[in-house]
């Protein structure tokens, strides 16, 4: 047996008698290597099965409790907060009111009256220019307007509140402890008094010589609101009459215990 070299591919090849040479190239072998494996790989079945997707009942219901509770401590959470939103809403509206009537009064050169209600839910104020006697048309631009105050908010004094002649919101105070309680005037003192007249030189009176003459006396006073069973909800507005400043006011704990108003 003959070994003759193959020009041309550089390697050799058997000569065996009567037969046709056969060429041994290692690159043959490796192509055909390649082409069973990737044969293999495409007809051979995967011994790995996925798992089916989705939750277990288990998991459902660990799921919905984790929902619960999550629910539960937000809406115990956010019930404290929307309420004392409520009172802050509340405290501005009382605060806008009379001090619109009051810049309306000096503007307009007319007298205007604030009457506070919590005879009814809910609670209202109204502010109304007043016509005084003699006249019979009103010459200002303002009719009627009533502000409600949130549903849930109410004017009322709750029992525990500071009220004395020293803690009282400006020195307001009355052992009667009246909600809207506007009669501390220079002529005497009225309980439970819950209109009050704003004159063009912006003073704060009574109806005392007819509503809207501003030749009475100075009146002032205090109101009070909060969210019912709440006391440290409470907010105060106070009227200084001479004057026609309002103020307002929020009731807060005292370290040492008790509580005391301090001024916003």
């Amino acid at each position: 047996m003959d070994y003759v070299p193959e020009t041309r591919s550089g390697g050799w090849f058997h000569k065996w008698p009567g037969t046709v040479p056969r060429v041994v190239r290692r690159t043959a072998l490796s192509a055909m290597g390649d082409s069973m494996g990737t044969r293999i790989l495409k007809t051979k079945p995967s011994q790995n099965h996925d798992k089916a997707d989705g939750f277990t009942l288990l998991e459902m219901m660990i799921a919905i409790a984790i929902g619960i509770i999550v629910t539960v401590i937000s809406v115990v959470t956010l019930i404290p907060l929307q309420q004392q939103q409520h009172v802050t809403n509340a405290y501005n509206i009382t605060l806008a009111a009379m001090r619109r009537a009051r810049d309306n009064a000096v503007a307009q050169r007319t007298s205007y009256s604030v009457t506070l209600s919590n005879s009814a839910i809910p609670n209202t104020i109204a502010v109304s220019p007043v016509l005084v006697s003699g006249t019979s048309t009103f010459t200002g631009d303002q009719s009627t307007v009533t502000y409600q105050l949130p549903t849930d908010v109410t004017f009322v004094a709750q029992t525990g509140l500071p009220n004395s002649s020293t803690t009282a919101p400006d020195n307001y105070f009355n052992t009667s402890l009246a909600a809207i309680d506007l009669g501390y005037a220079a002529n005497g003192y009225t309980s439970g008094v819950s209109t009050v007249y704003f004159c063009p030189d912006g003073s704060a009176q009574n109806a005392q010589d007819g509503s809207g003459n501003c030749s009475g006396s100075v009146e002032g006073g205090v109101v009070y609101l909060a969210f019912p069973g709440n006391l440290l909800s409470s907010r105060a507005v106070t009227l200084w009459g001479a004057t026609g400043r309002i103020r307002g006011w929020r009731l807060y704990a005292k370290s040492g215990g008790g509580y005391q108003w301090l001024r916003q």
